[in-house]
């Protein structure tokens, strides 16, 4: 577990943090500027906060109130930054080694098993200068790796790639989410992204904490919507891969009803997380016919959030999963919408969008 309680003021700015994270990945999720750097940084021990207490199991890593500071070499933090920092005049196999110069002495990371996962094998021997984006951001991940670190910190390891990169980059983040029992405190400001990462998200909007807890759960509370950007909003439903048809799509079950998306490269019987847009469903308060949509899942609403132009937040419960819709003000009327009455998602195939598909 880590722990983080701290206060610091900056020209201008006060960030004001305490929230607990567990394991899985923990993502420091918010605008620019909101402070998210400041808090991994603080963990690092890259930053000294005025006040405050950051732990991690029972390593007290800072204390003010006990004077207590360790630093950044003894924290045993593997830090992966934005742009991966390789040494350029080090091969791939020599900037992989470097990191285990700080390992502990009785460190059980194996070289093998990482280079496996991050599939950097066959860069091994290559200089910095003949990687991609992406390639190098896998490298520098596993250096911090093969540092034998307690906590991984990722702060924003996305943001100078393309999304061609990005789109290679994310499967093989979600192998270590998934096969390595590390602990990562990510930063972005990526939506997309922390909906295929994330265990738990903590929201953080002007140097607080704004919202904390299950990443389905924040990112599908209407009250959050206004924070994570409108056009953003969304929900996270788990799904099985049910079977890959001959027509071209892949068929899904989604709280016991199905769902068709054009075809996944997943395994059938995989489970996936599909990360369904607000701003692309529909609702109808009888079961639709003769529409082009395949996908329609009976829900019940929950909560109706009223925003300030013309538009409003409906959150349905399919199942027991979450569902956001953004529909008009006046669809809300027209309707006669009310928390309690039973309506139909009608959700587009194509609007699934196959980077909003994670593992």
């Amino acid at each position: 577990m880590l722990s983080v309680s701290l206060s610091h003021r900056f020209d201008g700015f006060a960030l004001e943090v305490a929230f607990d994270a567990s394991s899985g990945v923990t993502a420091l999720f918010g605008r620019s500027g909101s402070g998210k750097s400041s808090v991994i940084n603080a963990v690092a021990g890259l930053l000294r906060p005025d006040r405050g207490r950051i732990s991690f199991g029972d390593a007290v890593l800072m204390d003010s109130d006990r004077g207590v500071m360790l630093p950044p070499h003894r924290r045993r933090m593997g830090y992966v930054f934005q742009d991966g920092r390789l040494f350029p005049h080090l091969t791939v196999r020599q900037n992989l080694t470097y990191g285990r110069w700080f390992a502990p002495k009785a460190a059980g990371v194996a070289f093998d098993p990482i280079v496996d996962l991050l599939g950097i094998a066959p860069l091994l021997e290559r200089r910095p200068a003949a990687l991609s984006g992406g390639e190098k951001q896998r490298v520098a991940i596993g250096r911090a790796i093969l540092s034998n670190p307690r906590l991984l910190l990722m702060d924003e390891p996305l943001a100078a790639l393309d999304e061609g990169r990005k789109a290679e980059i994310l499967p093989y983040l979600e192998r270590l989410r998934d096969e390595l029992s590390l602990p990562i405190l990510y930063v972005s400001h990526s939506l997309a992204e922390v909906a295929r990462l994330a265990t738990t998200v903590i929201l953080m909007d002007a140097g607080r904490v704004t919202r904390q807890g299950p990443t389905a759960e924040v990112l599908s509370d209407p009250a959050a919507a206004p924070l994570l950007g409108l056009r953003e909003a969304g929900s996270i439903l788990p799904a099985r891969l049910l079977a890959h048809e001959e027509d071209g799509l892949s068929r899904l079950e989604v709280a016991g009803h199905p769902v068709w998306l054009p075809r996944l490269s997943v395994a059938v019987g995989a489970v996936v997380r599909l990360r369904i847009l607000a701003q692309d469903v529909m609702l109808a308060t009888e079961r639709p016919q003769g529409v082009s949509a395949l996908n329609i899942l009976p829900g019940v609403i929950e909560d109706i959030r009223i925003g300030e132009g013309p538009g409003a937040i409906i959150r349905l419960r399919v199942g027991t999963d979450a569902l956001l819709v953004r529909v008009t003000r006046r669809s809300v009327a027209a309707l006669a919408l009310a928390p309690g009455l039973g309506v139909y998602a009608v959700i587009k195939a194509v609007s699934v969008a196959q980077g909003n598909i994670g593992g």
